[in-house]
């Protein structure tokens, strides 16, 4: 397990950024991000100042989305502590046609769950009444 913890700060203007935070004064961290199996390009690992709230060191990660991961479906990145092969987090992009596609069925199926509690409540009122 990392001595490391990830926590997303934003995702905004195409990257992706976190906090990287631990209590080992000693630890240096070595980031990697991965797209299908592949090595994103342009990751940094920027140390900040200690915050008076948490005595331990942190860390800003920077992760730019590269072009070819924009498009329909789904893209997963996966963000690993290299040193022990550990995932520290991931983030996912959804997309195109395929994700309207998914919202739709989700979209009708909640109308057919809400229309059979519609007439359940009906025919427990008329029951009750």
């Amino acid at each position: 397990m990392s001595e490391f913890t990830l926590t997303k700060t934003r995702f905004v203007e195409g990257v992706w950024e976190g906090l990287l935070t631990t209590q080992n004064a000693s630890a240096v961290p070595d980031v990697q991000v991965s797209l299908r199996d592949f090595p994103v390009a342009g990751v940094t690992v920027t140390e900040v100042a200690p915050d008076a709230s948490n005595p331990g060191r942190r860390w800003l990660v920077s992760i730019p989305v590269p072009a070819e991961a924009v498009g329909d479906g789904v893209q997963t990145f996966l963000i690993l502590d290299a040193s022990d092969d550990t995932a520290l987090g991931s983030f996912t992009l959804v997309a195109g046609e395929a994700l309207g596609d998914d919202i739709r069925a989700e979209v009708e199926l909640l109308r057919a769950e809400l229309d059979m509690l519609k007439r359940a409540f009906r025919r427990h009122c008329l029951e009750t009444a």
